[in-house]
């Protein structure tokens, strides 16, 4: 028999390794600007066309490449960063592995421009699907600019699972904030389809949070500083009544490098204990220092899982590092009381045993038996006693009076009471509706029916019907990261198909002056907020159309919740709307609505088994 195992061309191995790096367009702006930044850059610029798709640039002010290694970055495992094994555990930069410019190139047209400081021509390096295209000197200036263009250009299977522009904006937009918070000593900048979206200067930690979040942040964060032979924790967490229902603003970085780990986002929601409010998440921006060796960063592909030798530890610290901020300065209650200085002993009595003894009066001659209780005077009271000499005579005439209802009243119509229970409404829980009907009953999710309901009448009104508006009385802010308002931009029309009335945008604000007939203002923050997260976690995956997202993001948002009271006559018109829909059964994300359970099978519940 013939051998079968065969070495795959390095062409096909890149591919396969870009699909462990390069998952989506912001997977190409990580490991960029980490190279950028492990190159000594101070100044650092990202340029994105249609959510990086077509044009995905960083230009860099760092120390460059030579002609060499401009050409040996491309080749798989080719790396200046370690030498042998033992480096794995001493890193202090952000890339490592060799794989990231391997994999990029072989998925997209990349464009390199390079050139050392002692060097007087750079170098221009063209590749193609891992194909060297040109190579030539050219005039540059120091550092690195780097181009991917047309990305998944030879896998088109990768490309059509792309999402929408907005959703792979936002994540380019997350990891741009990542890396630009992990480095307030570096000046970023980033532009979107020529529009400006950051332009951070070299600043200090609380002025990048600032910087990336909106100026309103300033207001809201709380210093956290801790230093143990452990770990040094410093950052900022945001005050409780700041918190989000959505977990955008969650940042643990460990050694300047950004992590996910919800075993220490655990200890973080413990030093909150108390005093977030039920479906709240408190946002934090958290930076911890620890040595080189006592972690492993090379457990994942993109390194933002981080394993700790001593975890427990970690755990303890940090929670107790968030409940000692929080209680400092004055957020959280501390065992502290203020003190009443009236209450205060006197200076010159201090130390001295006070002898004096009470005086106490008493009434010798107070007698609680006595008959007559004495009052007195002018307090007197006169009470008038009432004439009973005839009281017989009040019960005369019940001897002989009979029952003017006869029995036959107090019985139920049988017939009439089955008729009225036809289509008969009961509430169970606060949170099913259960109705009868001719083959037997139906049992009703009154949350996911009531979605079904509300999302099929609002798409509706977007698409068919001119969605009816409310006017305010007076126009409501809200204050949102320029990464949500780039996103509300591109929502803009759709928003106000939907009934929204939008006044302006700002670069952190919003003005609304009208919303739809079926929300109050109370909602119109909740309701946005929750479009945004909705958006940004990619939910629903299968819709058809932005307007599809928004009109189940609001449906989701408008429903009656578990837990609500319903009259009966809401409960009949919850039932009548849900089956008037054209797809009843199912809510919007495709969970059932209802249960139907036959008089057949009600019966065998209590058929006597054998």
């Amino acid at each position: 028999m013939s051998d079968i195992i065969q070495l795959l061309p390095d062409h096909v191995a890149n591919q396969i390794a870009a699909g462990e790096v390069v998952q989506r367009p912001s997977s190409v702006v990580k490991e960029l600007l980490e190279n950028a930044i492990d190159a000594g850059a101070t100044h650092i610029k990202l340029i994105a066309k249609d959510a990086g798709k077509t044009l995905i640039q960083v230009i860099d002010d760092g120390k460059g490449m030579s002609t060499t290694d401009a050409r040996l970055c491309f080749e798989r495992h080719a790396t200046s960063k370690i030498k042998d094994a033992q480096d794995l555990f001493h890193l202090n930069t952000k890339g490592f592995r060799g794989e990231a410019m391997a994999s990029i190139a072989a998925i997209a047209h990349v464009d390199l421009k390079t050139k050392q400081e002692t060097d007087e021509l750079g170098t221009c390096l063209k590749i193609e699907g891992s194909h060297v295209i040109s190579q030539e000197a050219i005039a540059t200036v120091t550092g690195a600019n780097i181009s991917v263009k047309n990305l998944f250009f030879n896998i088109p299977a990768r490309r059509n699972f792309l999402k929408s522009d907005s959703v792979e904006t936002k994540h380019i937009v997350n990891e741009f904030q990542r890396v630009s918070l992990a480095h307030p000593e570096i000046s970023f900048s980033m532009h979107h389809n020529q529009s400006c979206l950051y332009d951070l200067k070299a600043s200090n930690l609380k002025q990048r949070i600032v910087g990336v979040l909106g100026g309103k942040t300033n207001e809201k964060l709380v210093p956290i500083k801790e230093d143990t032979d452990v770990v040094s924790i410093q950052g900022f967490a945001v005050k409780p009544e700041f918190s989000k229902k959505k977990r955008g603003e969650q940042f643990f970085f460990v050694n300047n490098r950004f992590i996910k780990s919800s075993y220490l986002h655990h200890a973080v929601v413990s030093g909150f204990d108390g005093l977030l409010g039920n479906g709240y998440h408190p946002s934090y921006f958290l930076y911890l220092t620890v040595p080189a060796e006592s972690i492993d960063i090379n457990i994942h592909p993109t390194k933002t899982e981080i394993k700790f030798d001593n975890e427990k530890v970690l755990y303890a610290i940090v929670r107790a590092a968030v409940k000692h901020s929080l209680g400092q300065y004055n957020v959280a209650p501390i065992l502290d009381f203020n003190r009443d200085a009236s209450m205060d002993t006197p200076y010159a009595l201090s130390g001295k045993e006070d002898r004096t003894n009470p005086k106490i009066t008493v009434n010798p001659h107070f007698n609680p038996f006595e008959e007559k209780t004495t009052f007195p005077s002018k307090q007197q009271p006169t009470f008038k006693k009432e004439n009973t000499t005839q009281w017989e005579s009040l019960y005369t005439g019940f001897e002989n009076r009979t029952p003017e209802i006869s029995q036959s009243e107090f019985l139920f119509d049988t017939v009439d009471a089955e008729k009225k229970a036809t289509g008969k409404t009961f509430q169970i829980h606060r949170k099913y509706i259960l109705s009868t009907i001719k083959s037997g009953v139906v049992l009703i999710h009154q949350n996911l029916a009531h979605q079904r309901i509300m999302y099929e009448l609002i798409l509706e009104n977007i698409t068919v019907k001119e969605a009816p508006s409310q006017q305010l009385l007076f126009p409501v802010e809200l204050s949102y990261s320029i990464s949500d308002i780039e996103l509300i931009k591109e929502l803009k029309e759709d928003l106000e198909n939907t009934g929204f009335v939008i006044d302006r945008i700002t670069e952190e604000t919003i003005v609304i002056k009208g919303i739809p007939t079926s929300i109050s203002e109370s909602q119109i923050a909740i309701i946005i907020e929750q479009l945004l997260d909705d958006i940004n976690a990619e939910v629903p995956e299968t819709s058809f159309s932005q307007l599809d997202i928004i009109s189940k993001s609001l449906a989701k948002s408008l429903a009656i919740k578990t837990g609500t009271v319903l009259s009966e006559k809401e409960q009949e018109q919850l039932v009548d709307d849900l089956f008037s829909c054209k797809e009843p059964s199912t809510s919007p994300f495709g969970k059932q609505t209802f249960e139907t359970l036959s008089l057949g099978e009600i019966d065998k519940l209590f058929t006597t088994k054998n």
